[in-house]
């Protein structure tokens, strides 16, 4: 069974078809890319993934469940986790602290407690301070933990979306453009986690693209859409010799 079974995906706006008849199969562990030129409906068929739009048509099973249309919470908490392409942190809170939000799915204490500050708050506080602290270990943000995510340089703003993201224990793991804004030096570091991360957590990854050359050499399979459908699928070197894409990305340019 695939981990993630897209079928027949379809949404419109105004009358217009913003994704259609999309469709997708992504094994567990798999790392997969999703490209195509801007407004081809990548970050749409996302938000669709995630709950943030409800689609008109097809299905959405997540590790055998039917996710589709289901409310944003309820799909973190099945297992889809994402970053975004302006990165979204809580820059007014701390590094550690970015990554701890990302743990209350797991680790919860009842309201009372919380504000009585009784003892299994404080335990619960501990558990998810040791496990954000090990995650950030593993980023090399540790020694930023206590500064606040705003004063870190953006790469390792990436980084830290990037572990706050796994902090929910996700299954699969969106990446919307999270090369963007990026110079060489970080695009590279930047595909050394994504490798490291798959590894390390065993979670799959699907990751939109604008720059096809990222996607080609970093993931396993690539599915290209344009205009909101798919019109090309496949590995890397198939993708890249379909003359669809080259004019969709000529076109796009």
């Amino acid at each position: 069974m695939a981990l993630l079974e897209v079928n027949h995906l379809g949404i419109v706006f105004g009358g217009l078809h913003a994704v259609d008849k999309f469709s997708l199969k992504i094994e567990k562990g798999q790392l997969y890319g999703l490209i195509g030129p801007n407004g081809a409906g990548k970050t749409t068929i996302f938000n669709m993934l995630t709950g943030v739009y409800k689609p008109n048509e097809g299905e959405i099973i997540l590790d055998g469940m039917n996710i589709t249309g289901m409310h944003p919470e309820k799909i973190s908490k099945a297992g889809i986790a994402r970053t975004f392409q302006n990165i979204r942190l809580f820059n007014d809170m701390t590094v550690l602290d970015n990554v701890k939000v990302g743990l209350h799915n797991q680790v919860r204490y009842s309201t009372l407690s919380g504000i009585l500050r009784l003892p299994s708050y404080h335990e619960k506080e501990n558990i998810m301070r040791g496990k954000a602290m090990s995650l950030l270990k593993i980023f090399g943000l540790e020694d930023e933990a206590y500064q606040k995510a705003s004063n870190l340089p953006y790469g390792k703003q990436r980084k830290l979306e990037i572990a706050r993201a796994l902090a929910t224990n996700p299954k699969l793991l969106l990446l919307d453009e999270p090369a963007a804004g990026m110079n060489p030096n970080e695009t590279a570091e930047l595909a050394e986690t994504i490798h490291f991360v798959r590894n390390q957590f065993g979670v799959a990854i699907l990751l939109i693209e604008h720059d096809m050359s990222f996607v080609m050499e970093l993931c396993e399979k690539i599915v290209v859409v344009d205009y909101g459908s798919i019109i090309a699928q496949g590995d890397a070197q198939t993708v890249r010799n379909d003359p669809r894409v080259i004019a969709a990305y000529l076109g796009g340019e």
